[in-house]
């Protein structure tokens, strides 16, 4: 006869072995949509004699089902550390002062960045960063991509260091409109010092990745712009960039490797 604690553990198991099948196949999906992205990084688009090459920033941020899960469920070895994940599937209750501008500070290995952040223009995406950074969520992280022809960015904030964490949850889009309208070859400048959204290339599936852009870049309207860096920081990740990219690439993991070591934000 089965009591109810064999019941209870057995559905337990169940329940785990569902979750595990789950995460791997959202890795199998992230692998295989990282394949087309690789396979579309010399896109060419021309307009009025004006030719720049577009890379998609994106960011794996699916939900993860393990929502109400104990520690076990989350601790197989692909999975991000305990500090740097989140079990919810919900975004953060709003916490931040949507009228004030706050400051988040990167103490990296490089040197420190510090970004501005105007909550009246972005609140739910400063609210996203005020709960993740106090959850020290970015803690330990690698800014894990670097791209040098095209578009010129640093990516950071991915738990897992391969573009495919993210927090278990999804912002909206917000601010798309700052950088102005798109021209006839559909893309706005993203100057030098914007710091933005990566996403999956869907409306508001952005999660807890973002980019710093070292070079005015041109980019299609649609990444979140939510902060500026500062000089000093900006210089830190052009120093970053001037190393290039691991194996003479122009897209990848920067051969100075970048480790925020802590996060915070704080209301300026």
């Amino acid at each position: 006869m089965v009591t109810s604690d064999q019941r209870r553990r057995q559905l337990a198991r169940e329940k785990y072995a569902r979750q595990q099948q789950r995460r791997e196949e959202n890795r199998r999906k992230a692998k295989r949509r990282n394949a087309v992205i690789a396979a579309a990084l010399a896109v060419v688009l021309a307009a009025g004699g004006a030719v720049y090459a577009s890379v998609a920033l994106t960011g794996d941020d699916s939900k993860d089902d393990t929502a109400g899960s104990d520690n076990s469920a989350s601790s197989s070895p692909s999975s991000p550390a305990p500090s740097q994940s989140e079990s919810s599937s919900a975004e953060p209750k709003m916490s931040v002062d949507a009228k004030a501008t706050y400051a988040m500070a990167l103490k990296t290995n490089e040197g420190d960045i510090t970004i501005t952040m105007d909550a009246a223009k972005t609140p739910r995406t400063v609210n996203s960063f005020s709960h993740l950074a106090a959850k020290k969520y970015f803690d330990g992280t690698k800014c894990h991509r670097l791209t040098t022809s095209g578009i010129f960015v640093l990516q950071c904030g991915d738990p897992k260091g391969d573009g495919t964490g993210g927090p278990g949850y999804t912002i909206p889009d917000e601010n798309l409109d700052a950088l102005g309208k798109a021209g006839p070859e559909g893309s706005v400048t993203y100057p030098a010092g914007t710091v933005a959204m990566a996403n999956t290339g869907q409306p508001g599936s952005g999660g807890s990745q973002f980019f710093l852009v070292y070079k005015d870049t041109k980019l299609p309207p649609s990444y979140t712009p939510f902060g500026k860096i500062d000089a000093a920081g900006l210089e830190v990740v052009k120093d970053v960039a001037e190393a290039g990219v691991t194996g003479g690439a122009t897209d990848g993991a920067p051969k100075k490797a970048v480790t925020i070591e802590k996060a915070t934000v704080a209301k300026k």
